[in-house]
């Protein structure tokens, strides 16, 4: 198939299934291959080998015509689906208005409706505010600035299995060493990382989970030292980890009654992902802040901090900002995002696909002990394999599944901090068809090695 005859635009009007025209990479795509391989940095890698064209509902179409089953959305990006038609239509719309004027400069009134939004949708009922930035690794730093500043602390405390992103700071934050550490220390000081809940693996109740933890904060750290505690309520590249019940809630209450800035980090976990507007909202914790990115914007560079007022408000004028901090374009996005977010049923979408993921993945496990977990909520469930005598993680079985469902067609990704976890999160726009066909690829690659 030629490039003039591929449907160029994307969005719910591409065909809605899995087309193999070619070997993946298709000769198109190996072209681009090579040109990236002379032209980017080598560290910067890829999943999937293909020239994307276009994209929408639950696929993705490459040069060569093949078109693939999304069960990746961009890292928990694309939630809403790619090019949604209210999300071109502000995007044009605002382009032709203004690319940027700098919010700092001369503002401008979608920032302050995106803040407005993000007030109003964020766990608690208290006086909130906002402040947007480009990144999740950027709103994680400009959070843990607010926390130092309001508490007068300079200590964090992150958690095993962590992922916070790829800056100095949140390198530090972030725990696992390859491919996100390694080399490029040395990192911020003044972290400190404290043990997780792990059900699968620890065995331990969320209170004596949380025992566990706050001990060791206590020991090494003190709370009259400590300025923010930050989780992911659900971890992302962890592993999906998903914390016994009680963890959070113990962890919270002790920031409380410590004077400790509790910090949710939901730049994957947030947005309908979970079959909840926040994953926050499935363990009943209200964070003091809390960090957005990925799907807040449908795939335009946006990220935020929101939280209490008077921890928000505690930072002098000019120390937070930033030159595309919430630029006009992303603005219009989010603001067409979270309208579909609300309006569209996708939180109960994501409830359904979830429901159905779990199902689909249950069933596989009954027949295959190398499956030691599901897990997750919603539209962010994840399997562990594992070698099915010791329990210990299996890498290696991981990745030959992976590799094998996407040269059939199917875009999964791998995570875990020993990268023995595949992770399902696919647009909340894809159909259940494309969903089971999906699953029915990666089941066949796994009963293939």
């Amino acid at each position: 198939m030629s490039l003039d005859t591929l449907p160029l635009v994307g969005g719910p009007s591409l065909a809605q299934e899995r087309r193999l025209v070619t070997a993946i990479p298709g000769p198109r795509s190996q072209q681009l291959l090579d040109r990236k391989a002379a032209a980017v940095a080598s560290g910067v890698g890829h999943t999937v080998p293909i020239q994307a064209v276009a994209a929408g509902g639950g696929v993705v179409v490459d040069v060569d015509g093949n078109s693939l089953i999304d069960l990746g959305s961009g890292i928990a990006v694309t939630s809403v689906g790619n090019a949604h038609p209210a999300v071109v239509k502000a995007v044009q719309e605002q382009v032709a208005a203004f690319t940027h004027t700098c919010f700092m400069i001369s503002p401008y009134e979608s920032y302050v409706a995106v803040a407005e939004a993000l007030n109003r949708l964020t766990p608690g009922d208290h006086e909130k505010k906002s402040a947007l930035f480009n990144s999740g690794a950027e709103a994680v730093e400009n959070a843990v600035k607010i926390a130092r500043k309001f508490t007068g602390r300079q200590a964090v405390v992150a958690f095993d299995h962590a992922y916070h992103g790829r800056t100095n700071l949140t390198m530090a934050l972030t725990a696992k060493n390859m491919p996100y550490k390694s080399g490029f220390g040395p990192f911020a000081a003044e972290v400190y990382r404290a043990p997780l809940s792990y059900p699968f693996r620890d065995g331990l109740s969320g209170p004596e989970a949380a025992a566990k933890a706050i001990s060791l904060i206590e020991k090494q750290v003190g709370a009259d030292n400590l300025a923010a505690v930050i989780i992911e309520p659900i971890q992302g590249e962890g592993g999906f980890i998903v914390p016994a019940d009680g963890f959070l809630n113990a962890i919270v209450d002790w920031c409380r009654d410590n004077g400790v800035v509790f910090i949710a980090d939901e730049v994957q976990s947030g947005f309908a992902r979970t079959g909840a507007m926040f994953a926050s909202e499935l363990f009943g914790i209200v964070p003091d802040l809390v960090t957005t990115a990925k799907g807040i914007a449908a795939g335009l560079p946006l990220a935020a901090v929101t939280g209490r007022a008077d921890i928000m408000d505690a930072t002098h004028t000019g120390g937070l900002g930033g030159t595309y901090g919430g630029n006009p374009i992303a603005c219009a996005a989010a603001l067409a995002s979270i309208d579909a977010f609300e309006n569209e049923g996708l939180i109960e979408r994501a409830q359904q696909i979830g429901e159905l993921l779990k199902g689909r993945l249950h069933e596989l496990q009954q027949n295959d002990p190398r499956i030691g977990d599901v897990r997750g909520h919603g539209a962010m469930i994840a399997a562990e394999f594992v070698d099915p005598v010791t329990g210990a993680p299996d890498a290696s079985l991981t990745a030959a599944v992976a590799k094998a469902a996407i040269a059939e067609g199917v875009i999964v990704l791998t995570c875990g901090t020993y990268g023995n976890v595949i992770r399902f999160l696919p647009p909340l726009s894809i159909g259940d068809d494309l969903l089971d066909e999906g699953l029915d690829v990666v089941a066949a690659a796994l009963a293939r090695n």
